[in-house]
């Protein structure tokens, strides 16, 4: 993976169960850690529980975000609301501009 050559460790993280993210992992052929956050708490850390209303019922949902921290996890970069189209290869630039 072209991270790892870049010292970059990738994490994801959802409020989905640990089954479900082994499921996901297998079936997308992914090589990234995904943590169940049944909980919230980290999710909550970071601020990225939303409202959001479909069809005029509200309800509380991720908003999809990336932060890219150093190693004493102090937050570099982040993106909100992030759109999956080009979003990797961003991502990829910024860290390989910070090696």
């Amino acid at each position: 993976m072209a991270y790892e050559k870049l010292n970059t460790i990738l994490v994801g993280v959802s409020r989905d169960s640990i089954k479900s993210h082994l499921d996901f992992i297998e079936k997308q052929d992914l090589n990234v850690l995904l943590l169940s956050d049944k909980e919230s708490k980290l999710c909550a850390c970071f601020e990225v529980i939303k409202p959001k209303k479909i069809h005029g019922k509200e309800y509380m949902s991720l908003e999809r975000s990336t932060y890219v921290l150093d190693e004493s996890g102090d937050i570099l970069k982040e993106w909100r609301n992030v759109k999956v189209e080009g979003h990797v290869e961003e991502v990829y630039e910024l860290v390989e501009s910070l090696k």
